[in-house]
């Protein structure tokens, strides 16, 4: 499972957050040609290790920097083996639990904030992303990579401050193909139940 440049590969997903709609979205990546999560006879399960992920918010269709005069937040998060599907804005709704830490499910989340939001003008200590503040609270590491044994991983997404324009949310996946013997396989699969 140690991080090797010749086995990673990225894989990447967005979705299109609605100005002035409340509530969220989502955006699933299938995953089922990386995982096989039943091992037969001496071949071994296969996992997605996700060593990093990348997220950026960009504004209007073409995903250009976002606006100073943008208000609106957002919760985001990569939840293994959600399958909710793609879902656009308005459409999906989660508590702010599921963006917690002690979601099993968690493979990484932060927080966005508009340049002209509460938060961001609160001094609030935040990372700036793409020239806009933003938050990240879970995230996997190449030392300690989040294995997801699901056939899928969605991209969520809950509004707090409704956006003036559509945004797109988007996350990129450093991740390697790995085998799994029958225990770490097993334990995964446990902790990975919807």
């Amino acid at each position: 499972m140690a991080y090797s440049i010749k086995d990673v590969f990225y894989l990447s997903t967005s979705a299109t957050i609605a100005a002035g709609t409340a509530n969220g979205g989502s955006a699933q990546l299938d995953l089922s040609a990386y995982i096989d999560p039943i091992a037969r006879g001496r071949t071994k399960g296969t996992g997605l290790a996700v060593y990093k992920a990348y997220f950026s918010m960009g504004q209007a269709t073409d995903g250009e920097p976002i606006d100073d005069a943008e208000v609106g937040t957002a919760r985001f998060g990569l939840q293994a083996g959600l399958g909710v599907g793609d879902l656009a804005t308005g459409g999906f709704t989660q508590t702010t639990a599921a963006y917690a830490m002690t979601n099993a499910l968690l493979v990484a989340s932060g927080d966005f904030y508009g340049p002209k939001s509460m938060i961001a003008n609160a001094n609030t200590p935040v990372t700036m992303i793409n020239g806009t503040p933003e938050t990240q609270y879970v995230s996997p590491s190449k030392d300690v990579p989040y294995v997801i044994v699901r056939d899928n991983v969605c991209l969520t997404y809950e509004v707090g401050d409704s956006f003036t324009t559509d945004h797109i949310l988007s996350v990129r996946l450093e991740c390697a193909q790995i085998s799994l013997d029958q225990a770490t396989l097993n334990q995964l699969l446990r902790t990975q139940t919807v």
